[in-house]
């Protein structure tokens, strides 16, 4: 069978029974993703940077595709848990990186005047596969040199 695009164990996580994602419904768009171990995110002070929340997972799909990470739409409400960037974005080239293997992180605030603990196997967020069109005139060119966060243009 050809590889199209899916999840796979980022390195360094493969004895930590890390479950792949899977959609709840066959009407969903995402595909829930957990926790791959306990953590806190703290309750936000001013200057604090967001908490990177560790998944143990990394996806591969086509280079005209992109993954969309999403908060789950209860974690504002009830945990006090909002993503930093309002969406996470994860390029083809991101997979299997030199730096981290491609490891998914969802980078989060806490609202809440408590901290918020996360535990290993708890759904905290989804991705979501999406086609994406370039421009007319685009003359990208450039080859990824590490993970998350390097692209520092």
């Amino acid at each position: 069978m050809e590889k199209k695009r899916g999840f796979e164990i980022a390195k360094g996580f493969e004895e930590s029974q890390i479950n792949l994602p899977k959609r709840s419904t066959k009407n969903s768009a995402g595909y829930d993703i957990e926790a791959a171990e306990d953590c806190i995110v703290p309750a936000f002070k001013l200057g604090q940077k967001p908490t990177l929340v560790k998944t143990g997972l990394k996806a591969y799909m086509g280079s005209d595709e992109v993954l969309i990470l999403a908060n789950r739409s209860s974690n504002p409400g009830k945990k006090g848990l909002i993503l930093a960037n309002s969406i996470g974005v994860v390029d083809s080239d991101y997979y299997e990186n030199p730096d981290n293997d491609g490891h998914i992180m969802f980078a989060f605030y806490n609202f809440k005047d408590e901290d918020i603990h996360i535990k290993k196997g708890e759904r905290i967020g989804q991705g979501i596969f999406q086609k994406y069109l370039i421009t007319d005139n685009d003359t990208a060119n450039g080859e990824r040199t590490g993970g998350f966060g390097s692209t520092n243009h």
